[in-house]
Order: structure tokens, then C-alpha cells, then sequence
């Protein structure tokens, strides 16, 4: 393995135990170890050349736009700043990549998930102790268990990088099983489904490598350009059996909707839905009714104080891109969605790449914000891991 790839491996092996400690460590484990694999590559006599790539292309036009809204965003140089921010992320993330080449990260990628799903296992049996020592808390709170949720969605986001791990057949099936009911036995139901879904892609692409990936890529490409127009459907969901964060989530998606139709082309600028105007209110009756929100147990939760309709962003990815970026952002991330699901199905492990892919888009279509660092640095860190795999895979 190259010396300067090394970096990289042990970022990997500790991603989903740091996750597990504390999610918001993604951003530095993974940016810091992708600088220093440029900087050994450019010592090694490696020379990074011009960005290139659909998606990496397309996504650098959407942060293009992204600070060309900075100037009617609410905050513009908050919106300036996360531009070139996100930007500098996918160009050092391609970089590392290019500077690694010839790689052999999967042992450190299997192990260091066997490793995050013991911990988070752990964690959740023990009522959270682990979290709490690193806190250092005397004392457990009830809501620390959530904090597991960021953990369980990266891993998910990895889970699928067992298809091509260069173990026996019978090892890479216990650890996807393994993992796959840990995941889904932690709380949050996102990453659940995330896990789901990722699985689900990668075993279909077993059977259609080259196609399922591009399908799966289209699919979410569709779901953004649509996003808007399905949250006209919300009152004909069967909302009495939802959990209260779900119901949450469907009044969020209609502010979000109502305010896209404000602004429907060039939307409120980037991070925009953190100062949305009536975003820090809370749900009305007539909403709760034009909802069909009726259960007295549903509308006690949303009348509660910290209870907002839009609170910070929207958890609905697509929706952040026509709220903040308008349909011009919404075209381009639907271009993106594209590009990527091309991209996995020339990768060197199609199923791994549509697995990756299906789990993202469902944590970005339900959970965090499109621009959490912690969030976008393990999508690259993914993505650079993916780029590196062996041919053979």
C-alpha cells in the first residue's frame, strides 16, 4: 500500500467508533487525513491535475450557484463562506484520491466496521455508558441515546463495503448480516431504513451491475425534481401511526413547500432555512387540520415549545435544494444524483457504489441538513473509499 495512503486507512478503520463517540469528529478524521494524503502524494512526486469527472464537475457548478445566492441568501456571508467551503471539501476529496491510487483499504474499511458496530451495540445495551464516559457524565440523560443516530447512519452508509471486502464469502455474510441488525435495532428510524435500502441496492446489483446503479441515481434524480409537488399529498398519509418526529417532519416538508412557492426559481439563497421568515413558530390548528393530523397524542407533541415548523432545515434534502437553491439548484443536484449512479456503475464495485448511494440519498431525504460538515466529510470520506477499490472487487 502507497505510504501516503496510510492516512486515509487508519481514518476508515476509526471512522464508525469515532462516529459512535461523537459524530461531529467526522468532519476533522476525515479532512485532515485526506490533506496529508496530498501532501505525502505531492513528497512522493504525485501532481494533482485538473478537476474532472461529471460529478465532481456538476457539484462544484452547484456550489457555483450556491454563492451566486449568497446574494439575496438572508446571511450572505454565511452562504459565501459554506460555498467555498463545500467546494474546497470535493476538490481535496478528489485530490486524496488521485494521491492514493493503488490503495488496499478494504481490510481497514472491514475491520474498522466491525469495530463501530460493536461499540454502538455496546453503547445502546449499556443505556448509553459508553457516550457517557466520553462526556464524562455521572449521570445518563434520556436523550443521549440519540445521539446514536448520526453513528448508525454512517455506518449504514459503509455497511454496503462488505460485498467487496476480500474476506470469505461466509465472513462478508456475517458481517453484513451482523451489522444490518445492529443497525436496525439502534434508534432512529432513518438510519434503519438507510440500512435497508443500501442493502437492498447492493444485492440488486449483484445481478445487474451496470444498470441498477444508474437506476438507483435516476430514481433520486427524480424524487428532487418532484419533491415539491408530493408534499400536496401529505393529508392522505395515514399520519395517526406515524411516530411524533415523523408527524414533525410532515409539517416541516409543508413550510418548506409553501415557502418554495414563493420563490420557486432561484429560491431564498444557500442556508436560508435556518432564517426562514415563520420558520421559529409553531404549528397552528388549521395547519394540524388541513393535515389531517388529528391524534390528540400527535398535536399535544407539536404544540409543545421547542416544536418548530422549520427548524434549522427542513430534513428533506430535496427540499433544502428548491428552498434554498431554487429549481435552477434543484436541476443541478438532480444532474449530480445522475452523475453519481453513472459513476458507481463504472466504479470498481457497482453493488458497493448503488448501496452507497441508496443509503445517502435515504438519510439526506430524511434526516440532516445537505450541509452539516461532519455529514458532507463522511460522504467524501465514502466516496474516496469507493474510488480506491481494487479492480478485482
Amino acid at each position: 500500500m502507497p505510504h501516503q495512503s496510510l492516512p486515509l486507512a487508519i481514518a476508515l478503520f476509526a471512522a464508525p467508533f469515532v462516529a459512535v463517540l461523537q459524530s461531529k469528529a467526522m468532519a476533522p478524521l476525515a479532512l485532515i487525513p485526506m490533506a496529508i494524503t496530498l501532501a505525502l502524494g505531492w513528497r512522493a512526486g504525485w501532481r494533482p491535475g485538473l478537476p474532472q469527472g461529471a460529478a465532481l464537475l456538476i457539484g462544484l457548478l452547484l456550489m457555483a450557484w450556491g454563492a451566486i445566492t449568497a446574494l439575496w441568501a438572508p446571511e450572505p456571508g454565511r452562504a459565501a463562506l459554506l460555498a467555498i467551503t463545500l467546494a474546497a471539501m470535493m476538490v481535496l476529496a478528489h485530490g486524496a484520491a488521485g494521491a492514493a491510487q493503488g490503495a488496499r483499504l478494504m481490510p481497514w474499511i472491514g475491520f474498522g466496521l466491525v469495530f463501530g458496530v460493536a461499540a454502538a451495540f455496546a453503547d445502546w445495551q449499556s443505556g448509553n455508558a459508553l457516550r457517557a464516559a466520553v462526556r464524562g457524565l455521572k449521570e445518563i440523560p434520556e436523550a443521549l441515546m440519540f445521539g446514536l443516530k448520526p453513528a448508525a447512519s454512517f455506518m449504514a452508509l459503509l455497511l454496503p463495503m462488505g460485498f467487496a471486502l476480500p474476506w470469505p464469502w461466509l465472513v462478508r455474510a456475517v458481517l453484513l448480516m451482523a451489522g444490518a441488525a445492529v443497525l436496525i435495532s439502534l434508534p432512529g428510524e432513518t438510519a434503519r431504513l438507510a440500512t435497508i435500502a443500501g442493502l437492498g441496492a447492493a444485492l440488486f446489483s449483484l445481478a445487474a451491475p451496470r444498470l441498477v446503479p444508474k437506476l438507483v441515481g435516476a430514481g433520486v434524480a427524480v424524487l428532487i425534481l418532484l419533491m415539491p409537488l408530493l408534499v400536496a399529498f401529505i393529508p392522505q398519509i395515514p399520519s395517526a401511526s406515524l411516530p411524533p418526529s415523523a408527524v414533525h417532519r410532515l409539517v416541516i416538508w409543508d413550510f418548506a413547500a409553501a415557502r418554495i412557492a414563493e420563490r420557486p426559481l432561484t429560491g431564498w439563497g444557500l442556508e436560508a432555512s435556518r432564517a426562514m421568515p415563520g420558520g421559529r413558530a409553531r404549528p397552528d390548528a388549521a395547519t394540524l387540520d388541513r393535515l389531517n393530523i388529528t391524534a390528540p397524542a400527535q398535536r399535544a407533541f407539536l404544540a409543545s415549545p421547542h416544536v418548530e415548523v422549520m427548524p434549522l432545515h427542513p430534513h428533506n434534502g430535496a427540499l433544502q435544494l428548491w428552498l434554498e437553491l431554487g429549481g435552477i439548484g434543484a436541476l443541478i443536484g438532480a444532474a449530480l444524483m445522475l452523475a453519481l449512479g453513472f459513476a458507481a456503475s463504472r466504479s470498481a464495485a457497482p453493488a458497493v457504489g448503488a448501496g452507497m448511494l441508496a443509503s445517502a440519498a435515504v438519510t439526506g431525504m430524511l434526516s440532516f441538513g445537505l450541509w452539516q460538515a461532519w455529514w458532507v466529510a463522511s460522504l467524501l470520506l465514502a466516496m474516496v473509499a469507493l474510488a480506491l477499490l481494487p479492480k478485482r472487487s
